[in-house]
């Protein structure tokens, strides 16, 4: 595959996405969410980024990283692939499973930066999946909202922004989205 046009560098804040090809589910049961989890911790978190926030659909998916270093396209290549080969064993397929190489969109604004925290939080409410964003187990809102005592993302980066005695299921309920950001081009055709 093509080198990416626009360099990742350290230091910033990127959504990172992809989904299946053709639009097909990249998550077929339970445990595939489980160890794709585990694949994150296994070529993202060691080296390459702190995840700040994710959220794993049936068909794509959604981190919120900070890049620690230049190895994120490496990482993510590896993480595909790995992934890749264990749903073709497992379902005894062939062929790719994800549309291509991730994308990724610079974040340079803070109030980006958090709203974006709020879209892939409710990214499966929107989907019509659940009714309340804590019903959903593959994302990390229960960590933001203490209903889970996960160690995977990194919640300091966003709640350190969140103004006030607010707690983060308030600011999903009280925060009306900036008219200046525009969330077009965060959202995948799920």
């Amino acid at each position: 595959m093509p080198r990416r046009n626009i360099p990742l560098q350290t230091g910033n804040f990127y959504h990172i996405y992809n989904r299946g090809n053709n639009h097909q589910i990249i998550f077929f049961e339970h445990e595939n969410y489980i160890y794709f989890l585990k694949l994150i911790r296994e070529h993202l978190i060691s080296n390459a980024v702190d995840i700040v926030a994710y959220c794993l659909m049936p068909n794509h998916y959604h981190f919120l990283v900070y890049l620690k270093d230049e190895t994120l396209s490496d990482a993510m290549k590896s993480l595909s692939l790995a992934y890749t080969k264990a749903i073709n064993k497992r379902f005894n397929r062939s062929g790719v499973l994800f549309q291509g190489r991730f994308q990724s969109i610079h974040i340079s604004q803070t109030d980006y930066l958090i709203n974006l925290s709020r879209y892939i939080h409710l990214n499966p409410v929107k989907a019509g999946l659940v009714q309340q964003p804590e019903e959903w187990e593959f994302s990390s809102y229960l960590e933001y909202t203490g209903l889970r005592a996960g160690t995977l993302p990194k919640m300091d980066y966003i709640k350190t922004q969140i103004e006030g005695d607010s707690s983060y299921q308030q600011f999903l309920v009280d925060c009306n989205l900036p008219n200046s950001i525009s969330f077009k081009k965060l959202l995948l055709d799920d």
